[in-house]
């Protein structure tokens, strides 16, 4: 490191003599000297040269003196380390700079010795204050970084833990959600920009609040779409119970949304999720220039694969097996046993329910029919039957009489 030194000083003989004493230093590209001869001057040079990396200067100079020039350098923003050079007798003049933020201080006439002292000791200083802003500015890079996917609390800790740490790539147990809009498309075909970029703001950033709320983790946003993670990268235990929590709140929001968009004449499609639990690689993937926290693996793929089947089932969220019996007093109905792309096996679903719909009547009934169709008994199409005509907005049991209607047995079912 080559420090910048300007001394501040009206005395004629004062650069020659320190150009001779600090030449070694100098020529080794240790030290790199600058003159001013008043606070004035020194102003201006600070100005062109804002590298400086601290000031010596004399307090009886004409135009501006020494006190004057340190209240200025301690009301820049970049506050230069200022040492004062007075005359032993001047306490007074020395306890004021003292005061008004001066490092150090000399008196004269100049031992060299302390002044290499002095300067060595301000340099080292300077070094100290560096790292510190240094760290600073790369907890706030990451801070400003992990936001994106993190609840404030978590970020703030993360960042403070250093980069990387709690971030790394592993495989972890991690309840995935996966959520997008219908007819989205469409609405990016007609929306004018402006409107388009209003609405998706609005909704994302009122979505990703719903996830913070919860602890959880925003994988991705692409577009309308976004992939939330529990359990990572910290530990959760209740995370199946959390996703369960957070995915009703995402759905109530989503509705209300919905709601005050058409009041406004926009027609904003309906929210669909998916849940699934299962072991996935988690970590940072973006490499030494970006910070992409994200996971990859089979269990994923389910979650966005459950979001999509709710579109033929009629439902809003549809969970896996694995979600619903890891959740702490799961509530809801079972879908049925789901052939999903790129699966030999199926996968048995549940649509959770808010407490209310899962005590009303119907739910039993539906129950009741449900467990008829997977023994293969006659008797479930008229329950479907009954309990469409009784509840003619139950879009899952209406899908499930017309699979029985065009002749399917069972509940299991091929999803593309």
């Amino acid at each position: 490191m080559t420090a910048t030194i300007l001394f501040v000083d009206d005395e004629p003989d004062l650069e020659a003599l320190v150009l001779q004493k600090f030449r070694r230093q100098i020529r080794d590209g240790l030290l790199a000297i600058m003159f001013a001869r008043d606070g004035l001057e020194a102003l201006q040079s600070l100005e062109e040269n804002p590298h400086v990396d601290m000031v010596v200067s004399d307090i009886n100079m004409p135009r501006m003196d020494g006190l004057s020039l340190l209240q200025k350098l301690q009301d820049a923003e970049d506050k230069k380390s200022t040492i004062i050079v007075s005359a032993y007798g001047d306490m007074s003049n020395i306890r004021t700079a003292m005061n008004r933020g001066a490092f150090d201080f000399l008196t004269k006439p100049i031992d060299f010795s302390d002044l290499q002292a002095t300067i060595d000791k301000t340099i080292r200083h300077i070094e100290m204050l560096r790292e510190v802003r240094r760290r600073q500015m790369v907890a706030e890079r990451a801070h400003a970084a992990l936001s994106r996917h993190f609840s404030p609390e978590l970020a703030k800790r993360l960042a403070a833990s250093g980069e990387g740490e709690g971030i790394e790539v592993q495989w972890r147990d991690v309840a995935t959600i996966f959520t997008d809009i219908t007819g989205f498309t469409s609405l990016v075909e007609t929306a004018p920009p402006e409107t388009l970029g209003e609405l998706l703001n609005e909704y994302v950033g009122g979505m990703t609040e719903i996830v913070f709320e919860h602890e959880g983790t925003v994988a991705k946003i692409i577009g309308d779409a976004l992939q939330v993670l529990f359990n990572a990268p910290g530990d959760q235990p209740d995370y199946a119970t959390r996703a369960v929590a957070c995915a009703h709140d995402l759905d109530a929001w989503a509705q209300d949304f919905c709601v005050r968009q058409s009041a406004k004449g926009v027609r904003f499609g309906a929210t669909r999720i998916g849940i699934h639990a299962g072991p996935a690689l988690v970590g940072n993937f973006g490499g030494n220039r970006f910070f992409d926290y994200t996971a990859y693996g089979d269990s994923i793929n389910i979650a966005a694969r459950l979001e999509a089947a709710n579109k033929h089932l009629g439902t809003r969220i549809c969970v896996s097996a694995s979600v619903a019996k890891a959740a702490e007093n799961f509530q809801g109905r079972p879908v049925g046993e789901l052939m999903l792309r790129g699966r030999s096996e199926p996968l048995r679903a549940f649509e959770p329910l808010a407490q209310a719909k899962f005590e009303a009547p119907e739910t039993a009934l539906y129950s009741e029919a449900f467990a008829k169709m997977e023994a293969g008994d006659l008797a479930a199409m008229p329950a479907f039957a009954a309990l469409v005509g009784m509840h003619a907005e139950d879009a899952l049991a209406s899908f499930h009489l017309k699979r029985l209607l065009n002749g399917a047995k069972g509940s299991r079912m091929q999803l593309d």
